[in-house]
């Protein structure tokens, strides 16, 4: 199980990061049209990387993860959904984490002595 959370969580960077950079293209796109000609390359091939090669992979790795893990189907569709709107798939990571590992956020019983490089569960609702 450990395997399939560390693929899903491996696409959902690769994923998200390629979806934000189109996204960022298109906004310099929408602010600068002489610019357009030098980005309509990385436009295409991130676009390819995105659309053909990285969001069918998260789609498999994320299937593979709800397999694995028993999670309900609203959460699949919840991970497939991420794939379309940039930074969504970053938070959807970080909280699917949160669910399968918990124990990984708190804090050592042995060590209650905080150090700034600690960090503390994020309080709230866990999908």
């Amino acid at each position: 199980m450990e395997v399939a959370f560390r693929r899903y969580r491996i696409m959902s960077f690769i994923t998200g990061t390629t979806l934000l950079t189109l996204y960022v293209m298109l906004l310099l796109h929408t602010f600068d049209l002489a610019l357009w000609k030098h980005l309509k390359i990385l436009v295409d091939v991130d676009g390819l990387a995105h659309g053909i090669v990285m969001y069918p992979l998260y789609m498999i790795a994320s299937f593979n993860m709800v397999l694995k893990f028993r999670l309900p189907l609203a959460l699949l569709l919840l991970m497939l959904i991420a794939g379309f709107f940039p930074g969504v798939a970053f938070f959807l990571e970080y909280r699917m984490r949160l669910r399968l590992y918990p124990t990984d956020c708190r804090p050592n019983e042995q060590s209650l002595a905080r150090t700034p490089g600690d960090r503390l569960c994020a309080p709230g609702w866990i999908l």
